[in-house]
């Protein structure tokens, strides 16, 4: 279980490096729809007030995901069907 939350957690710095790259690439204004992507993958992209250095926000969305992907793979975990032998 460990390391599936360690997947969770990487997956998390990789959507955040996804979209450095991507805003990097693109215009500065994105359009609406890429923002609320943004915000539904990355949800400390909603404190785009304040000034957070990549490497906070790499750190507390790998975080975010890691509280997600515990949560997900205890219910997983709780809902697997047992299997009887007999």
């Amino acid at each position: 279980m460990k390391l599936r939350i360690a997947i969770w957690s990487g997956v998390g710095a990789l959507v955040v490096v996804f979209w450095n790259l991507y805003i990097s690439a693109t215009s500065p204004t994105p359009l609406g729809m890429v923002w609320t992507l943004a915000y539904l993958t990355c949800p400390i992209a909603l404190a785009h007030h304040y000034a957070l250095s990549f490497y906070s926000v790499l750190l507390m969305n790998a975080a975010t995901y890691a509280l997600v992907g515990s949560v997900v793979e205890t219910m997983r975990r709780h809902y697997k069907p047992r299997l009887i032998s007999n």
